[in-house]
């Protein structure tokens, strides 16, 4: 055990007659203030026991003091110490508080301000009320905030600017903008802090505008704005993406000659980074004398998020120190910007290099890329990781996981995930309602929204899309109308874009295309272009030329790059054939210079994702999938199949052309490489970038019956599950 470098002079015992009111009353006081660990603490604590001066409370009050501030300082011996102490004055109680508000357990903060209330004489001070307040911010309890406030008032203290800047921070951290920024307004000698409280506050919550106001009112009230102020504006600028406002932030720093540290060149920084400017960015990442993480980290994610991957990986490499951050920004960029293959291979370098351990924010961006891809297997080793580890599943992890199975064709475990965890927030629930609508079970998504009402929780605007979705791939047209009528006056959701072009998708698939049309002309909005292609959609189902063409016409309008859109009106054309049609767009396209978007399908084995573009040659095993679908379409004929040569862009003449075009669809070329090497007691799992065609559809539920194989087939709408023959999903050609 460490002694002090000079021995404890013997203390005289303690007397009721003895009052020590200072810090040089007593010797023992030097020697707290010269100690430089726990144990030298822990021999006074024992001296002062046995010489009774630890029942002073003044003196006891020094030493707990000791115990909970200084830096060598333990919560668990300080709270002993406390509750040791007969009779603890009101400067112990606030320091038990303080040192608790500031630890993982702030709630114990407010506890002990409980009794401190209720046991103790005392009343809180002007001191107490900021560090319990600070306590109830940190477990974002507004309505222990709003009774705080209350006494503080009570106690005569509402007016005093340490407790009303407190106020502020706590009413931010609950997310209440209006009281926070109703105590702002009352504070009559608002100090620096009271300024960059708010500032910061609102700039954090994405009010930019509002934020930036009160800084020119902070510099018309002659307050002088430090560093901290400057960080909360640049955020402002960042959440603005206003570069040039930046700038001037930045010269203004300059001209005032506010301290530059750390903390404001990473603010200036990230405000280049989120505005898009890398080179101002880049100029001043190699002017900065002193990095962090989180220089580094900004830097990387500007990168990444302006599609510059290779220069984003190379920062990524050369950093001095790598922490989870760092990999969580590039493995999200990739996939964010759709780059799922690029992502699950960084998160499998990350898991192999052992640098950093992944967290939950690189698990959901995997989980993610694996949705995307259809990559379940990946997908199921994520999950298993989750398990091996103990990690608690939070909703983003639970929404995620969901998500991965049902978008990878397995509903089941998506549903096995939902019913595994007791907390269940509205994504949770809006990403089953999602799973079961992609799926076809409308029904049921219905009844899950049911639920969801029953458990008191409040659906939003990606809830009624989900539901809505789910009544379209059902056909339930009454449902859906009742829910979208009851949006806004019962649930107080006011229906966006998205809502509108559910509506005319369930309405068109329905055949009551005059209604969808009707519907549009009505809309308090302007149309978007989901709207048009939505109608569009459902007149390419139900051959209705003219409606189509009006809704091609319009969706040209607002996209004239929109190539999806010829495609569709074309496979209109050819479905009630009229080849002059089909011939016209064709040549136009050509002129033009668009191009049909090309079929691309995806499937894995074994961890590897396989890509296969309409007739494909490139895998290094072509020949034996090209031999293997040779096979297939003879067995096929064999069967009595007929190619349904209407879903053909082009005007092929011949037929015998015709036939090797559909069959170089490049779903077809992923069912033969499925039946060679995905295992047959596994389903064959095909994610396809465009709307599976009619021909596609029936040479899956025909293969599925010939080889007793399962498969499970995803386009860009929805999932087609083959099973002997059945199709399970409802749609229409």
């Amino acid at each position: 055990m460490e002694t002090l470098s000079t021995p404890l002079p013997s203390l005289p015992r303690y007397s009721t007659s003895l009052t020590v009111n200072n810090d040089h009353g007593h010797p023992v006081f030097l020697h707290i203030k010269q100690c430089t660990n726990s144990s030298q603490l822990g021999q006074i604590h024992a001296q002062m026991l046995r010489t009774g001066l630890f029942f002073d409370p003044y003196s006891a009050s020094k030493l707990f003091a000791a115990s909970a501030l200084l830096p060598f300082s333990s919560l668990d011996y300080a709270r002993k110490v406390f509750d040791q102490i007969p009779k603890p004055n009101l400067h112990s109680w606030n320091t038990l508080i303080r040192v608790y508000a500031s630890s993982p357990e702030p709630l114990q903060g407010i506890l002990i301000f409980l009794r401190m209330v209720h046991e103790s004489p005392y009343y809180p001070n002007k001191f107490t009320f900021p560090f319990v307040i600070k306590a109830a911010a940190e477990i974002f309890s507004l309505c222990v905030g709003q009774a705080l406030h209350g006494l503080a008032i009570k106690a005569s203290l509402g007016a005093d600017v340490f407790i009303s800047n407190s106020l502020i921070h706590l009413y931010l951290s609950c997310g209440d903008l209006d009281s926070a920024y109703r105590v702002f307004t009352m504070i009559g000698e608002k100090d620096v802090v009271s300024w960059n409280s708010m500032i910061t506050g609102l700039a954090q919550r994405g009010c930019a505008e509002k934020a930036f106001q009160l800084f020119q009112e902070m510099e018309e009230e002659g307050v002088k704005p430090n560093d901290v102020t400057m960080v909360g504006v640049l955020s402002a600028c960042a959440k603005k993406l206003d570069l040039e406002l930046g700038r001037w932030v930045c010269s203004y720093i300059e001209r005032k000659g506010i301290r530059v540290d750390l903390t404001l060149s990473n603010a200036m920084l990230d405000m280049y980074t989120k505005c898009g400017s890398l080179e101002d960015a880049k100029r001043l990442f190699d002017m900065m004398e002193e990095k962090d993480i989180v220089t580094w980290t900004t830097m990387l994610d500007g990168y990444a998020k302006l599609g510059e991957y290779e220069t984003a990986k190379q920062v990524l490499d050369t950093m001095p120190r790598q922490d989870i951050a760092a990999w969580n920004a590039l493995i999200s960029g990739y996939e964010q910007n759709g780059k799922s293959k690029e992502a699950l291979s960084l998160y499998h370098e990350l898991q192999q290099s052992q640098i950093a351990k992944p967290d939950g924010i690189t698990l959901v961006s995997a989980l993610s890329a694996c949705a995307q891809l259809g990559a379940m297997g990946i997908g199921e080793c994520i999950h298993a990781y989750v398990k091996e580890q103990g990690i608690k599943l939070n909703c983003h992890l639970t929404t995620s996981l969901i998500d991965m199975y049902s978008k990878c064709g397995d509903i089941k475990k998506a549903l096995d995930v939902f019913y595994s965890v007791d907390r269940r927030d509205v994504f949770v629930w809006s990403a089953m309602i999602a799973g079961l609508a992609m799926h076809g079970q409308g029904r049921d998504a219905i009844d899950l929204f049911s639920r969801m009402q029953e458990t008191m929780i409040k659906p939003n605007s990606v809830t009624f899309t989900n539901v809505l979705c789910a009544c379209s791939h059902a056909g339930l047209v009454k449902e859906g109308k009742t829910f979208f009528s009851q949006m806004e006056p019962v649930y107080g959701i006011r229906p966006g874009v998205q809502h509108y072009s559910c509506m005319v998708d369930i309405l068109g698939r329905a055949g009551l295309l005059e209604e969808a049309v009707e519907f549009i002309e009505k809309m308090p909005i302007l149309p978007s272009d989901s709207v048009w292609g939505a109608l569009l959609g459902a007149c390419q189902i139900h051959g209705n030329v003219e409606l189509a063409e009006l809704a091609c016409r319009h969706l040209l309008e607002l996209d004239p790059e929109n190539n999806g859109a010829y495609v569709l009106l074309s496979n209109v054309y050819a479905k009630t054939g009229k080849w002059d049609g089909v011939s016209r767009l064709r040549k136009h396209m050509r002129v033009t210079g668009l191009k049909k978007e090309q079929g691309c399908s995806r499937i894995e084995v074994n961890g590897v994702i396989h890509e296969f573009l309409a007739g494909d040659n490139c895998h290094p095993l072509s020949k034996e999938i090209y031999s293997k679908l040779d096979e297939i379409v003879v067995r096929l004929k064999s069967a009595g199949y007929l190619p349904n040569k209407s879903h053909l862009l082009q005007l092929i003449e011949e037929d015998e052309m015709q036939e090797h075009a559909l069959n170089l669809h490049s779903e077809k070329i992923a069912i033969a490489f499925g039946l060679l090497y995905v295992e047959v007691s596994q389903p064959i799992r095909i994610i396809k970038n465009l709307r599976v065609c009619g021909d596609c559809h029936s040479v899956a539920k025909l293969v599925s019956r010939l080889y007793t194989r399962e498969i499970i087939l995803r386009d860009r709408y929805r999932f087609h599950h083959f099973s002997g023959g059945n199709c399970s999903c409802k749609d229409y050609w």
